[in-house]
C-alpha cells in the first residue's frame, strides 16, 4: 500500500512539473516571438456566433445579413478607436433597432438584426478581433464598396 501511495505521489508531482515547465517554456518562447501565434478567441466566437448570418462565403441569394466586412466598414472609420468600436458593437448587440442602424441598405434588405443573448465578454472579444484583423471579403465586396463611396458613407475606409 505504501508503494502504491508513493508511486501515485510521484506521478502527480511529475505531471504537475511537466505542465508548468511546458507553460514556462512556451511563455519564454512567446516573449522572444519564436512561437506560432495562437488564434484570437474572438475569431472563433465570430465564426460560431456571427457567421450563421454574416459569412462572406454565403451566396447572395441565401444571405441573411451583410458579410462582417461590410459591418466593419460601417463602424470603423479613420478616427475610430478600438474602444469606440467595441462599445458601438456591444450597444448594437444589446439593442438592435432601426433608429441606431448604420447600414440602411442592409436594414432595407434584411430587416433589423434580431436581438441576441450573447455574453458581453464574447461580444467584446469578437469586436476586438474584428477591429485589429482583416476580415474575409466576398469577391463582389470591393466593387460594391467603391460604388457606394461618397453616398453618405462618412469616412468609409
Amino acid at each position: 500500500m505504501k508503494n502504491f501511495l508513493l508511486l501515485l505521489l510521484c506521478i502527480l508531482l511529475f505531471a504537475g512539473c511537466k505542465n508548468s515547465e511546458k507553460d514556462n517554456y512556451k511563455a519564454s518562447l512567446d516573449f522572444y516571438g519564436n512561437t506560432s501565434k495562437e488564434e484570437h478567441p474572438g475569431k472563433k466566437l465570430m465564426e460560431m456566433y456571427c457567421y450563421a448570418c454574416h459569412d462572406a462565403k454565403t451566396p447572395e441569394e441565401k444571405r441573411l445579413a451583410p458579410p462582417m466586412i461590410a459591418v466593419k466598414t460601417r463602424y470603423v472609420f479613420n478616427n475610430t478607436t478600438k474602444d469606440e468600436f467595441i462599445n458601438d458593437v456591444q450597444n448594437w448587440i444589446k439593442n438592435p433597432n432601426e433608429k441606431d442602424a448604420r447600414m440602411f441598405g442592409a436594414v432595407r434588405r434584411f430587416g433589423v438584426m434580431t436581438k441576441l443573448p450573447y455574453p458581453e465578454k464574447d461580444v467584446k472579444l469578437i469586436a476586438d478581433y474584428i477591429f485589429d484583423n482583416e476580415i474575409e471579403e466576398p469577391e463582389w465586396f470591393q466593387e460594391h464598396r467603391n460604388q457606394n463611396m461618397g453616398k453618405g458613407r462618412r469616412g468609409m475606409q
